[in-house]
């Protein structure tokens, strides 16, 4: 592979490994949040599926990445990706900081 697109793909993992570290982190609080009464579950309902969405995403975006290298790596007869691939890293790359 390219060493630009290395970067890329090393940038893209580092933007999604930290935001499933925040978002795994502030899952935790909410939980600790929601063990102290029932009725925090009503407040707080909205929160905790928005943060699982985000951790659902990053599943999506790491599935992504995969497959942009597999078939770069697995690619013989030609070396470059396709527009589609490049829109979907850079896709992956920009909604990072979501």
């Amino acid at each position: 592979m390219s060493d630009k697109l290395d970067v890329l793909i090393a940038r893209a993992l580092t933007n999604i490994d930290d935001d499933r570290a925040t978002t795994e982190e502030l899952l935790t609080e909410l939980k600790d949040y929601l063990s102290v009464s029932k009725d925090r579950y009503a407040e707080s309902g909205t929160v905790a599926a928005k943060l699982v969405e985000t951790l659902q995403r990053s599943n999506e975006q790491l599935v992504k990445l995969a497959a942009i290298v597999h078939k770069k790596e697995s690619s013989s007869k030609s070396q470059n990706l396709t527009e589609l691939d490049k829109d979907e890293l850079f896709d992956i790359i920009q909604s990072g900081g979501e």
